[in-house]
């Protein structure tokens, strides 16, 4: 079986790769989906959680894109220097051929380093560079970030995002800001991460989540950098017991990314303890 060594960062879902995907698919071929760990550009401190799971998610999104399309893959997070991420992967798998995907010349600093003129001389096999413009050409589905904690699993955010997956080609990013307690507080937010997620997949829609920055606000600015977001739905607790409502969460959200942002307010605070 030939394998395809697939590398890219926030263009992983842009049109121009996943046509590349889907025009090397057959019934002898296989991907092999490398996402290197990205550092955020905003927060004074850096969670490897929060880091990897970004790039978990990249790989999740774009390997539930080729199961829809019937091809077989596998997919894994890499070094944070793109050149490693690759040798690192051709290293443990038998790749035939690679498939680098990157932004434009002007913002590409995998282009700046010659990444694909690299590897090309480093290992020898074909190095197919795929440019995605993601400012000029968008992608082929909408992307909601969703942003909670303790309502992540609430009726009322459930029902909302079943309604938008209604409306047309959708993916959801859920970002769970991680709990400034760890132990027992950082497991409970992975359980009710988990709950939001199994319920959309048992429903056909395709989502992918994550614990982010403790700073919601940060969590949100670092998602935005990831993923190429169309809005952002932000559910919390009544105003009236919502901290980030008292730090005026929505308002800043909105300002900073030029977003559409929604807010959903849990009223049933009892089911949700």
């Amino acid at each position: 079986m030939k394998t395809i060594l697939i590398l890219a960062n926030e263009t992983i879902a842009g049109k121009g790769m996943l046509d590349a995907m889907v025009a090397h698919r057959g019934e002898d071929v296989r991907f092999h989906i490398v996402v290197p760990k990205t550092r955020p550009k905003h927060g004074n401190v850096i969670y490897d959680e929060a880091v990897r799971s970004s790039a978990q998610v990249r790989v999740d999104l774009a390997r539930a894109f080729l199961r829809e399309q019937g091809i077989k893959s596998s997919g894994e997070v890499g070094d944070p220097d793109p050149f490693l991420a690759a040798t690192d992967a051709i290293a443990e798998h038998d790749v035939d051929e690679i498939i680098i995907s990157t932004l434009p010349a002007a913002a590409s600093g995998w282009l700046r380093r010659d990444l694909p003129g690299r590897l090309r001389e480093e290992t020898g096999l074909p190095v197919e560079h795929v440019i995605v413009d993601l400012v000029r050409e968008g992608l082929p589905f909408d992307v909601t970030l969703v942003v909670a904690n303790q309502t992540i699993s609430s009726g009322r955010l459930s029902e909302r995002l079943h309604e938008l997956a209604a409306e047309g080609p959708r993916r959801f990013i859920a970002v769970v800001p991680q709990p400034a307690a760890h132990g027992g507080a950082v497991a409970q937010a992975r359980e009710r991460l988990a709950a939001l997620l199994k319920s959309l997949s048992d429903d056909g829609i395709v989502a992918g989540g994550m614990i982010g920055d403790p700073d919601p606000y940060i969590a949100i600015l670092n998602a935005v950098q990831y993923f190429s977001i169309s809005e952002i739905v932000i559910s919390t607790l009544p105003a009236s017991q919502s901290q980030w409502m008292a730090d005026k969460l929505v308002e800043r959200v909105q300002s900073a990314t030029n977003k559409p942002v929604e807010h959903i307010e849990q009223a049933e605070v009892g089911a949700q303890a």
